[in-house]
Order: C-alpha cells, then structure tokens, then sequence
C-alpha cells in the first residue's frame, strides 16, 4: 500500500503563496488520479484538487484560478502550487490517490495577517 507524505505548508499572509509537495513511498504511475485535500476545523475533508495520469486537471470551485496541481511519475511527487491566498483555505492539507484509504499527517496551512 502506498503512503505519503506532505510537506511544505506554513503561516502565510493573505494573498501569499505557497508550495505544498508530496512524496510517495512507491511508483504512482499506476494510480489513475491523485489528489489533494483539505480539512479545516470542525469541517469534513474535501477534495479541492485532481490531476489524472494523463494530466486531466479539476479544481473545486474555491480554489479555481488560484491552484494548481502538478504530478511528476518519475519522481513520484504531486504539489500543490497555491497562490493569492485566502483566510478560508487555512487547513491541514493531504495528498491521497482518489479513493484511497490511508492517510498520511498532512500539512498545515495557515492564512492571517
């Protein structure tokens, strides 16, 4: 079974950017899509971001023309590049391939001035 590991997430001011990345302990090239989620306090986790292995790209309503998901097979990396952003996306970020059904710590993102 495959893991992740996120990292990259911080304390950002409002309209900031920053660079989330996760890193998979085997070959993705095999998982149809991956994705990122995010969980803020006392919310569900929602899906926010999908890239397919041929590059198919979805974004949540929120977050369209602000993020920007990105895999790399031969590395096995998918990142998150997050840009103007909001108080609203505070959260703890996750990457998982869609229906996946381990999770790893996560990565915290915090939006305030």
């Amino acid at each position: 079974q495959v893991q992740f590991v996120e990292s990259g997430g911080g304390l950002v001011q409002p309209g900031g950017s920053l660079r989330l990345s996760c890193a998979a302990s085997r070959s993705i090239f095999s998982i149809y899509r991956m994705g990122w989620y995010r969980q803020a306090p006392g919310k569900q986790r929602e899906l926010v971001a999908v890239v397919t292995n041929g590059g198919t790209k979805n974004y949540v309503d929120s977050v369209k023309g602000r993020f920007t998901i990105t895999r790399d097979n031969a590395k096995n990396t998918v990142n998150l590049q997050m840009n103007s952003l909001k108080p609203e996306d505070t959260a703890v970020y996750y990457c998982n391939e869609i229906g996946g059904a381990s999770w790893g710590q996560g990565t915290q993102v915090t939006v305030s001035s």
